[in-house]
């Protein structure tokens, strides 16, 4: 075990990760598996990032904050994926403690971004569909600005000071983390100091991030669905259920996952219902994201129709001149 005592604190090299499984029968077909998904999710999310950059016709302020939550998947993804894709790989499931700080803050600084993007996004749709007169005004580059800036300021802030927290801890010397990646609870299981502080710090922020994000994502789609029912309009009625569509279904399978993790019971929990869905946030929603963006919204497929031709065009012609 890679520890050692000085001045009576446990100075710890690096952590064991428990892995997914032990049976070595399944280390290859999972392996194989969550390659194809976290390759799935670098190119979906890539691509949504390039795409709305690249083509004016979707550089509107949803399409902004698509951008930026593609970008929070692809990070909190990355900061778990390609490592837990080594380990699995090699059947060395370590990770030093400078790895261990830096995976755990950039995943905590990614994943509580994408609380408030989606909350962002939210609050967008309704001022598109409830006061679309005002949306250019309300909307204004400024305010999409704040609402993406106050986030990545506030998750880093967060993220930063639960790593101090718990890395400037003693551990007791026992390394073995009972997780696949370097999270907060596992890692203050295996303090010797006094844990009340930031178990009491981890509670008040996330307590927050919840109550300043959830309620405006609630009475946001209550108020998309009472103006809806409202339209006279068949066709406005299904336009604007295809416009809301697919963030409902990405706020839904996110805030669903994050409740079945958090929420439940301690007696209810397992290691291995826990595992299932930390790989399904981590990431199997990074993956079905730009997936569920690309093939509900007929715009979507317009500009990635459009880049592609533009790049063959492009492509063409570099070809035919050095011909």
């Amino acid at each position: 075990m890679a520890w050692m005592d000085r001045h009576n604190l446990t100075i710890l090299n690096e952590f064991i990760l428990m892995g997914i499984t032990a049976l070595p029968e399944l280390q290859a077909p999972l392996f194989a598996l969550f390659l194809i998904v976290y390759m799935v999710s670098v190119v979906g999310n890539l691509g949504l990032i390039i795409l709305t950059k690249m083509d004016r016709r979707i550089q509107t302020p949803m399409y902004y904050f698509l951008r930026h939550l593609a970008f929070t998947d692809l990070g909190y993804s990355t900061a778990v994926g390609p490592k837990m894709l080594v380990n699995i790989a090699t059947d060395q499931h370590t990770i030093s403690y400078n790895g261990c700080a830096t995976q755990l803050t950039f995943f905590s600084m990614f994943i509580t971004s994408e609380v408030f993007i989606l909350s962002a996004m939210a609050y967008d749709r309704y001022v598109a569909i409830c006061n679309p007169l005002l949306y250019t005004v309300v909307m204004s580059p400024r305010t999409c600005l704040l609402l993406v800036a106050i986030p990545y300021v506030y998750s880093v802030f967060l993220s930063l000071l639960v790593i101090i927290k718990i890395f400037t801890s003693s551990f007791c010397g026992y390394n073995v983390i009972r997780h696949f990646y370097c999270d907060s609870l596992p890692l203050i299981s295996l303090l010797c100091s006094n844990t009340h502080d930031i178990k009491l710090i981890i509670l008040i922020f996330a307590a927050f991030s919840l109550a300043s994000s959830l309620p405006i994502v609630l009475v946001s789609y209550l108020l998309i669905l009472g103006a809806i029912l409202r339209m006279n309009s068949t066709e406005g009625r299904r336009k604007a259920f295809s416009t809301c569509g697919s963030h409902l279904a990405v706020i839904v399978i996110f805030y669903g996952t994050l409740f079945f993790m958090y929420v439940q019971p301690k007696s209810s929990h397992s290691l291995d219902t826990d595992q299932m869905a930390s790989v399904f946030y981590t990431l199997i929603i990074p993956m079905l994201n730009p997936m569920i963006y690309s093939l509900r919204n007929k715009e979507v497929k317009g500009a990635l129709t459009r880049t592609w031709s533009t790049c063959a065009n492009t492509l063409f012609k570099i070809c035919w001149k050095v011909r």
